[in-house]
């Protein structure tokens, strides 16, 4: 997993309340666990003016002009700037692999549905909340200056803007760890690698029978 520590970006708008899982990505696109190639299809009943299949060349597909991510003063983004409930609906976790897939590092909302927030912390993605205030300030700048940024520090846990204006997120120490170390809970696992071989090798000590039954039902298949 990569790891978040601080970004620089262009922001992107996705101004609308209750932007659901399926809305990020829709269900057809939901075949492949490889954890990439989602990006293509992010927003895709929003960004394309034809339905969307899996496995589809996407090249040539017709793109809506009015939908921010195909216009090009958005182009290259990685911060989206997000309105109230954002990932709602089913708790599929293509939703953040297709945000990350796609090159955002970072989604500011005023709220998120929780599924969709603990699974962020796990894929790489930055959930960051501010208050409803803080976000309509941040939407009145992006849609005034084109070629808007955000600086988003994880370590300082803090938001701030062109003009050095900084607003401070709260995020839980563990999550925070985990994201800034790059750990998802397979890299958690293995730092207690050393641990687990000593265990292992203490078992086999004192119950050999067990590594020997499991080797034999290895063996059988």
């Amino acid at each position: 997993m990569k790891s978040f520590t601080q970004v620089t970006g262009l922001v992107a708008p996705m101004d609308r309340a209750n932007v659901d899982t399926d809305m990020i990505i829709p269900k057809q696109f939901l075949k492949s666990i490889k954890r990439t190639g989602f990006g293509k299809n992010l927003f895709d009943e929003l960004r394309y003016l034809d339905e969307g299949q899996p496995d589809q060349d996407c090249s040539h597909r017709p793109l809506n002009p009015n939908f921010p991510l195909n216009q090009r003063r958005y182009q290259g983004s990685t911060v989206l700037l997000a309105r109230a409930n954002f990932g709602c609906g089913s708790s599929r976790e293509h939703a953040p692999w297709a945000l990350e897939d796609f090159g955002f590092r970072c989604v500011i909302a005023p709220s998120f549905a929780d599924i969709f927030y603990n699974n962020c912390f796990k894929n790489g993605l930055l959930p960051v909340v501010l208050p409803e205030p803080v976000v309509e300030k941040l939407f009145q700048q992006l849609y005034a200056n084109d070629g808007y940024q955000l600086t988003v520090d994880l370590e300082a846990q803090a938001v701030t803007t062109p003009d050095g204006e900084v607003f401070t997120f709260e995020v839980d120490d563990f999550r925070k760890h985990c994201l800034l170390k790059g750990l998802d809970d397979i890299g958690l696992t293995l730092e207690q690698a050393d641990a687990i071989k000593a265990y292992e090798a203490k078992r086999r000590q004192e119950a050999p029978w067990l590594f020997d039954a499991v080797k034999a039902e290895t063996a059988k298949r």
